[in-house]
């Protein structure tokens, strides 16, 4: 049971850093809003490259778990990681 916390806290760490890097992304880089450049992302098919951008912080989240000893939440983390991979992968074969 304190395992499946131990994942789940870093699966959730993994999403919520991948969603702030990808607005950190949109908000310095584009000089419009985050819904016109959202909606600009997905009709250009840049959906795809912004997350992969934002999952650059989960490395952050990921190494400094493992400094602290936390392998469960890194290994969660990591789960977060791949299942934006998939999202990615998704939307570049199925997008426009």
């Amino acid at each position: 049971m304190i395992k499946r916390k131990e994942m789940v806290i870093g699966f959730l760490v993994g999403i919520i850093a991948n969603t702030i890097g990808s607005l950190m992304y949109m908000l310095i880089f584009s000089k419009l809003s985050l819904s016109q450049t959202y909606e600009i992302a997905q009709e250009q098919g840049y959906l795809g490259s912004i997350l992969a951008l934002g999952a650059l912080l989960n490395l952050l989240a990921f190494f400094g778990f493992l400094k602290i000893k936390r392998d469960l939440r890194a290994r969660g983390v990591l789960v977060a990681t791949l299942l934006t991979a998939l999202i990615i992968l998704f939307y570049k074969i199925f997008g426009n």
